[in-house]
């Protein structure tokens, strides 16, 4: 987004309508973190299911009665690396993710007690272990000669730049911001990802090393597809989301009337 857009003119907010308190109150944890006692109780009530049905409704095929036995068993390096194996933003998405229609409404217990394992807390609580501490889980193979390049530092680009990293290949991700993250820092309500939790779970992940990162660069202008694949052995476009639905209504391009991801990304930068 272009930091023309993120001034409190633009936006026509005004700074300081709240105070300090107010703000950290207002924008507190929607989901405050489990302590170790409660994360080993709500472990224990997960049945460990065969074929597990939280697994398959995951996204990322987590294997989530795994990951909650090894919190069980308090070895929350395990429970994380299970998690971070399938998804490097397991923290962002244990923060973000719709759990209750996706793994939690599949979970076997709600036709027992109508309340689900909280497997997004859970999730939380393991990928905290590992991010907060900073205990790197992963590292890099031989090099392997080769260079790619990742066009786009969001969620996409960055697991890429991440997984081929792991098998030792050199990676130089292009961004067209000046910020890294896509949509994790710049479309997810402030209230979810406390002290800028987006840049730091980026931090943890690009620790691997072996990822050369170039901000301002923006397919089409400053690079073009053409000259990537000849510079570099292969190329991943991981461009993001572009722009959301439109809901065609009338009116709905009139002046003062924006899309959620571009309000998120105004309020996120007035606060």
């Amino acid at each position: 987004m272009n930091d023309k857009k993120l001034t409190n003119e633009a936006v026509n907010v005004k700074p300081h309508r709240l105070s300090k308190q107010e703000i950290e109150d207002n924008f507190t944890d929607l989901h405050p973190p489990l302590s170790a006692i409660e994360a080993l109780i709500e472990a224990d009530r997960c049945y460990f299911c065969y074929d597990a049905p939280c697994t398959i409704a995951c996204p990322s095929d987590i294997d989530v009665p795994g990951f909650i036995q090894s919190i069980q068993s308090d070895n929350l390096t395990g429970a994380a690396e299970k998690i971070l194996s399938e998804n490097i933003f397991g923290g962002m998405c244990a923060r973000d993710c719709p759990t209750e229609v996706l793994c939690q409404q599949a979970c076997v217990r709600n036709d027992h007690e109508e309340k689900p394992v909280e497997i997004g807390l859970l999730q939380r609580y393991a990928t905290d272990s590992v991010l907060n501490n900073g205990v790197q889980l992963f590292s890099r193979e031989e090099d392997t000669g080769k260079s790619i390049a990742v066009v786009g530092a969001g969620p996409a680009g960055i697991s890429c730049a991440h997984r081929l990293a792991v098998l030792g290949h050199k990676i130089t991700v292009y961004e067209a911001k000046d910020k890294l993250g896509g949509l994790n820092e710049y479309g997810i309500a402030a209230y979810k990802t406390i002290n800028d939790f987006a840049q730091q779970e980026l931090s943890y992940i690009l620790d691997i090393g072996g990822i050369n990162i170039k901000t301002g660069m923006q397919l089409g202008k400053q690079i073009n597809l053409e000259d990537l694949q000849q510079q570099y052995d292969a190329v991943f476009l991981g461009c993001g989301l572009g722009t959301v639905n439109q809901l065609n209504l009338d009116n709905e391009n009139i002046s003062g009337v924006i899309d959620a991801v571009e309000y998120i990304a105004n309020l996120h930068y007035c606060l």
